[in-house]
């Protein structure tokens, strides 16, 4: 999909990513190795009561469905920016959702602009536990 294409307010569904506790520990062994994310004693004495999901492993997980989709596909350029905002954690056995929408666009020259993609992620209860704001330059139509 060419900049072009893009109006803000575009969303779509994101399909739901399942927390399995075996790959979030091991996520967590190899990039977040915090007694938190792996010492399961430990993490029932802290106020979440149970091993939480490293954030960064919430958020790709989202994002690994949200390229099933893959809004704007072969005219992608790049990617040149994302913040994360983790709000509620995420536990084993969580399966997450998401919502993303167009928030900003921004035409730098004739070739591309830049897409802000917002994705809100949820958890099986309803609880927004994440918010993910991603810009791509993305190829206009020449």
């Amino acid at each position: 999909m060419y900049f072009d294409d893009f109006k803000i307010g575009d969303t779509v569904e994101i399909s739901p990513a399942f927390i399995n506790r075996e790959d979030m520990i091991s996520f967590a062994r190899r990039y977040d190795n915090i007694p938190l994310h792996t010492d399961e004693e430990y993490a029932k004495s802290t106020h979440f009561g149970a091993l939480i999901a490293p954030g960064v492993m919430s958020f790709m997980s989202v994002w690994a469905k949200y390229l099933e989709i893959d809004m704007a596909g072969e005219e992608l350029i790049a990617g040149k920016s994302t913040k994360i905002e983790w709000l509620k954690p995420v536990y084993a056995n969580d399966i997450l959702t998401g919502k993303g929408r167009i928030t900003k666009l921004t035409r730098r020259n004739q070739k591309n602009g830049i897409v802000e993609l917002t994705i809100d992620a949820y958890n099986q209860n309803g609880e927004l536990v994440l918010t993910n704001v991603t810009e791509m330059i993305v190829r206009c139509r020449i």
